[in-house]
């Protein structure tokens, strides 16, 4: 179930009636469009080692707040229990630590060894005990910590790939795409953590990010509780969204109905999955 997120702050301005022409959710992480949403190249500013171990913290704290049963029930991604969402969670965390690891050490290493030893990691640690799943998840993240804090500053020159032989990704944006994973995931397992549990300085950094997606049209974006605005998509002109940044930020990644968002036209952009 989709949990409303909170529209204080929003615009006065009268809502209109928008009309969606996409998924009301997208699907599991994985391919979508010929791209990977945790391996799409975003160039956006990095973040900051305590925004994530706060990401991190806040999602373990939820984890480790659910009952045995509630791992075996229905995340918000279609087909994937709360058990599939932590796995990924975690696996993503081995193979980015991974990564910054071979920066570190000049043994260049892929997020993944393909992908299909990626879903099925995932699908092998889903069906582990709810007990493992925690330890696992503990374990994930305190490595990707240990690992973004032996990094030197010129560790961040130089590429990676998702898979061998798959896109190749600037090292720069491990962090924002390690970082992205931990809340818009956090959110995903429905269980009490919204887009409006978001830190302000993570939602500036994910409306920034999805501006290097595609889009079928172009469209601007003015959150009504930060200032800046972002333009998505080729060309100019195009309709004008507002919102809570959180709101807009979990629209731009394909879910939700627009809750909380007002457009100065008739309906919303369409926006792919993410």
């Amino acid at each position: 179930m989709f949990v409303p997120v909170s529209q204080s702050g929003q615009s006065d301005a009268p809502l209109h009636h928008l009309t969606h022409h996409r998924h009301r959710v997208h699907r599991p992480p994985g391919r979508v469009d010929g791209r990977w949403h945790d391996g799409h190249v975003t160039d956006a500013r990095r973040p900051t080692p305590d925004l994530i171990a706060r990401a991190d913290r806040a999602l373990v704290r939820t984890v480790d707040s659910l009952s045995d049963h509630q791992y075996a029930e229905a995340s918000q991604l279609p087909g994937w229990t709360r058990a599939h969402v932590v796995a990924h969670v975690a696996l993503n965390a081995e193979g980015l630590a991974g990564v910054l690891h071979g920066a570190h050490t000049g043994a260049p290493a892929p997020v993944y060894a393909s992908v299909e030893a990626r879903d099925a990691d995932i699908e092998a640690l889903a069906a582990a005990g709810p007990g493992e799943l925690r330890e696992r998840l503990l374990a994930a993240t305190s490595r990707f910590a240990a690992a973004l804090d032996a990094m030197h500053e010129q560790d961040w020159d130089g590429r990676f790939e998702r898979t061998p032989g798959g896109p190749v990704v600037a090292l720069v944006n491990v962090p924002l795409m390690r970082l992205r994973e931990v809340e818009i995931h956090h959110v995903d397992l429905d269980a009490g953590y919204s887009p409006a549990d978001w830190p302000r300085e993570f939602c500036v950094l994910l409306l920034a990010s999805m501006t290097k997606r595609d889009y079928p049209e172009p469209f601007l974006v003015r959150p009504t509780d930060v200032d800046g605005e972002w333009r998505y998509g080729e060309g100019p002109g195009g309709p004008v969204v507002t919102g809570p940044s959180a709101a807009l930020g979990w629209w731009l990644t394909g879910r939700g109905s627009g809750e909380g968002l007002t457009s100065d036209s008739t309906r919303l952009p369409e926006v792919r999955p993410w």
